[in-house]
């Protein structure tokens, strides 16, 4: 019975020494010095703000991007003990004592490092040689941009090392495909590839890039998969269900529940509820539930009420009335009512409050009982703090001319009498007696006289915000002629720059340029049954480009539609793949291009030149990607190597 106690358990594992070296000069190069500096760096202004509301958990709303990223910040900061109280005011304060800046940059810093091993296997896994993917982690650990981006509490090393591990995923489920189909370990490498591109668009939108990438070569191989008799049509259907589920039903559950999260946490009421609905505001502890506790779920005669447009663009805004009059004449000439101003108003405000009266009766307040209001019934609304009747008539409105003007009525003893009945129309009624309910019922106005229905209409917020000084276009990033000076040392010149490694970024658009050229060139050959390679080379050479270079167009091209403002970091994500298929093109041409062994030798001497002066390059800037070192004036200049390069110089 226990024969097996005779035998020592023996465990056997295989290390690859390379992978290892590799993993620890990434968590050094992305570790080191972690807190320097202990001051805000440029856009940890505006991530900080979000992680101490996520330690108060109070509510808010980044219309920037989903929730998962700024999680994973603001898990960083609970496992510091940051309890939430810091100012984020402005780009360089000092970190106060109780910001535990070490840990609140721990997750970006761990994934930029883990970028470098994730390149090496992903190399491995397209079946080029082990110099190669050892040459593309080396391009990832000593490329300055990558570095300065991981070591701050920002979001971009984040969502590349997802990219990176929903590429990899998805190569090892395919190359698992050929031997051990709906294996243990086929199933881990599909499920976590979708689990990797709900993680990476959960951190920021720009994952979808990679994720549709993803999805599209999927289709490809299910295709493939579809038209292999060996397959009977059941294995067929559970391959495409499978990957069905795994990669579009797993991802989206997965999405929806960062947002579940994310409300869960955040149960507080905070500056943001104003932008949602005022059901959910009045879940939230503190908001509008400390208001609305205690008073009447029915809308009344006589009560007092605030009317909000939950339609309205860009946002959503209040009824509002004050003691200013339309212009008696507009700058275009044509004329107005000069009564009393009526608009949207965004924020919460006295002059949003309005009272529900009974045309018939002259009293402002709620009877005992109250008398409810229902659908069709005829009210006037007076203004709270003015006590004028909401009104409308045959008058132009100043922004819609071909609309009617809405005001509060003024008396001025002319021809133009007031026209004040509202007829309610409740929309989600479900009778056409139904009460007009607080926060539930979404009500219309429909003017009595004239059966128009009463809009509310906000032309623009004022936005003081200018072009960023170091804003800068898609074109700009190929050749790196732009960087972001990212921190300023408040007494020496040590200083942070977003800045790449000038030979790592003009070699990457050579080696995507050369990817491009020689596919197309060995694709016009076959089409002439000219092989020039093997076969298996040539499917890991369009596998290869298909991953590399389909990865940098997806993650670079959007950007030439978008109109938001961009940085030199919006690139990163595009270069992460460039950079990983430098060496694979590199070590195509040595293979298949260089006929002779005297010709190879000279190409890989020359590509050992070459990685030493990205070495050289990387070593050069390595004082601005970290900040660890107060320069010179002279030294300064000569790091700028292009005129277009912001390097900071004091002036004494």
């Amino acid at each position: 019975m226990f024969i097996f106690l005779k035998r020592p358990v023996v465990v056997t594992a295989e290390i690859n020494l390379n992978l290892v070296a590799l993993t620890v000069m990434a968590l050094l190069s992305r570790l080191w010095k972690l807190s320097y500096p202990r001051a805000v760096v440029f856009d940890e202004v505006y991530y900080g703000q979000f992680v101490s509301l996520y330690m108060k958990q109070v509510f808010f709303v980044d219309g920037s991007g989903p929730p998962l990223g700024h999680m994973l910040l603001a898990f960083g900061g609970y496992l510091g003990g940051f309890d939430g109280n810091f100012l984020w005011n402005r780009i360089g304060a000092e970190y106060s004592n109780n910001v535990p800046v070490w840990s609140l940059r721990l997750l970006p810093a761990l994934a930029g490092a883990l970028c470098v091993p994730l390149a090496y296997q992903i190399v491995l896994e397209l079946n080029f040689s082990h110099y190669t993917a050892l040459g593309a982690a080396l391009l990832i650990l000593m490329e300055n941009s990558l570095i300065t981006q991981s070591r701050l509490m920002l979001l971009e090393s984040l969502l590349i090392f997802f990219n990176l591990l929903a590429v990899l995923s998805y190569l090892k489920f395919s190359n698992s495909q050929k031997n051990s189909s709906f294996s243990v370990s086929w199933w881990f490498w599909l499920i976590l590839t979708g689990v990797s591109c709900s993680c990476a668009v959960g951190v920021k939108y720009m994952g979808l890039f990679t994720y549709i990438l993803l999805l599209t070569i999927a289709s490809v191989h299910a295709w493939h998969l579809i038209g292999d008799q060996a397959l009977s049509n059941a294995c067929v259907f559970c391959h495409l269900l499978a990957r069905g589920v795994a990669l579009l039903i797993v991802p989206a559950v997965m999405y929806l529940s960062f947002f579940y999260v994310h409300l869960i946490v955040l149960y507080r009421s905070g500056p943001h509820d104003q932008i949602m609905s005022s059901a959910f505001q009045a879940s939230l502890e503190g908001g509008l539930a400390r208001i609305t506790q205690g008073q009447p779920l029915e809308v009344a005669y006589g009560s007092q009420i605030t009317l909000r447009n939950v339609l309205g663009k860009p946002m959503p805004c209040w009824l509002h009335s004050h003691k200013n009059t339309y212009p008696i004449r507009y700058e275009n000439g044509r004329g107005s009512s000069h009564q009393q101003q009526v608009t949207c108003y965004p924020f919460k405000d006295v002059n949003n409050w309005w009272i529900v009266k009974d045309p018939g009766k002259h009293q402002l307040v709620v009877n005992n009982p109250p008398r409810p209001v229902r659908h069709g019934d005829i009210v006037q609304l007076v203004h709270g703090i003015t006590t004028r009747f909401l009104n409308t008539h045959d008058v132009a409105a100043p922004l819609s001319p071909h609309s009617q003007e809405i005001s509060c009525y003024i008396d001025y003893n002319i021809s133009m009498p007031a026209q004040n009945l509202w007829r309610v129309d409740i929309v989600n009624r479900e009778s056409d007696s139904d009460i007009w309910k607080t926060i539930l019922s979404e009500v219309r106005f429909v003017h009595v006289n004239t059966s128009a229905v009463l809009k509310w209409k906000m032309l623009t917020l004022r936005s003081e915000e200018t072009e960023h000084k170091y804003s800068s276009s898609p074109l700009e990033w190929l050749m790196l002629e732009t960087n972001v000076a990212y921190w300023l040392h408040p007494r020496t010149s040590a200083q942070i720059h977003l800045l790449g490694n000038a030979l790592t970024w003009s070699s990457a658009n050579f080696a995507t340029l050369a990817c491009v050229l020689l596919f197309f060139w060995y694709l016009l050959r076959r089409r002439r049954n000219v092989c020039d390679i093997p076969e298996d080379s040539w499917s890991s050479w369009v596998l290869a480009g298909t991953v590399c270079c389909g990865g940098w167009a997806v993650n670079y091209l959007p950007f030439f539609m978008m109109e938001k403002t961009l940085f030199l970091y919006h690139y990163l994500p595009a270069l992460t793949f460039q950079i990983i298929l430098l060496p694979i093109v590199l070590q195509h041409m040595s293979e298949h291009l260089c006929r002779s062994q005297l010709q190879k030798n000279m190409f890989n001497s020359l590509i050992i030149v070459w990685f030493s002066s990205v070495y050289l390059v990387y070593h050069t800037f390595s004082p601005i990607t970290y900040g660890d070192q107060s320069l010179s004036t002279n030294e300064l200049k000569a790091l700028r190597w292009k005129s277009s390069w912001d390097i900071l110089i004091r002036k004494h």
